[in-house]
């Protein structure tokens, strides 16, 4: 059996909406650090290489470096996000700001597959489809709301999850951010009856991410020991997906402890939320915090589709989608 806290988590992870400075999170990059991306986007330019084959040590980059090792104290150690702000996305080629979204992700993490196949720069756009069970189509290929969730919680989840807005949605589309620390807290002082369940596993529908002759479904713990606080991965709609695809049904533990977590992640003014702009890039612990996105309409022309660019990160492991 997993050690369960049993003192509620305080360090700066456990926050509250009302307990956040209006600012907290937010960073901007210094004039020195966009002279010395404008450096690097012409040195690219006369040295063209993929973007997944870029490393940091291609490029002198120290001003960055240090504004994202600020970036990371704040992921690890801090309140667990950080809404950088901004790449100026007029100024270059999009292919070229990828580029430099790559580098700044990798001066705090090393960027990982996010997909079976490989896939390391993921856009995130509404495709047009529903996301079902079974059917493979992840909520980041909608325009639908989501639930509070941590990325990938099916397989192997990243430690950090970044977002660059390349275009913003024409209405709706608001992001919102969630301690799980916090979560985890109110949730031992409710519902401790259903906390040693959360360490138990859950089935998830894996979403078709996984070798063809792979199971389908995932069977992990919601809550997992971690050195600060606790680990969560949590996708209600993935659970509940996996359950329908199990075909055997929630249990009465079972559908309490998934009703608990929810009910207190969808209580008011526990989450922070937040509208996308244009060259703002959003970084989370993906493994401390849960993050979502409010439904949206797109604007009628093609070019101006909500679009994000997504990358994962992991400290440890090699960069294959199961590590």
């Amino acid at each position: 059996m997993a050690t369960i806290p049993q003192t509620p988590i305080s360090d700066p992870a456990a926050w509250r909406a009302d307990t956040l400075i209006e600012n907290d999170g937010s960073v901007h990059l210094s004039d020195a650090c966009l002279d010395e991306l404008s450096s690097v986007a012409a040195e690219l330019a006369a040295n063209p290489l993929p973007v997944e084959a870029l490393r940091i040590d291609d490029v002198d980059m120290p001003q960055c470096a240090a504004a994202m090792a600020t970036v990371r104290e704040a992921l690890v150690r801090g309140i667990g996000f950080a809404i950088i702000d901004r790449l100026p996305l007029d100024t270059y080629d999009e292919p070229t700001a990828i580029k430099l979204y790559w580098l700044l992700i990798s001066h705090i993490t090393q960027p990982v597959a996010q997909k079976w196949d490989g896939t390391m720069v993921y856009d995130v756009t509404d495709t047009g489809l529903d996301d079902e069970p079974g059917n493979g189509v992840r909520s980041s290929k909608t325009n639908n709301g989501q639930y509070y969730h941590t990325d990938n919680a099916f397989n192997l989840p990243p430690d950090f999850v970044s977002l660059m807005c390349i275009q913003p949605a024409m209405t709706g589309g608001t992001s919102g951010l969630i301690s799980m620390q916090t979560v985890f807290n109110m949730l031992q002082s409710e519902h401790p009856n259903v906390v040693p369940r959360l360490y138990d596993r859950f089935y998830f529908d894996r979403q078709h991410e996984h070798a063809p002759d792979d199971e389908r479904l995932a069977f992990n713990p919601i809550c997992e020991p971690a050195d600060h606080g606790v680990h969560i991965r949590f996708s209600r709609r993935l659970i509940g997906f996996g359950y329908e695809l199990a075909d055997g049904g929630m249990d009465d533990e079972t559908e309490a402890a998934i009703k608990a977590f929810g009910e207190i992640l969808d209580r008011p003014g526990l989450g922070k939320s937040f509208a996308f702009e244009r060259g703002q890039i959003q970084i989370v612990n993906n493994r401390r915090l849960g993050h979502r996105r409010e439904a949206y309409e797109d604007w009628p022309e093609p070019e101006r589709k909500r679009r994000l660019i997504r990358i994962w990160g992991r400290d440890a492991g090699r960069p294959f989608y199961l590590g």
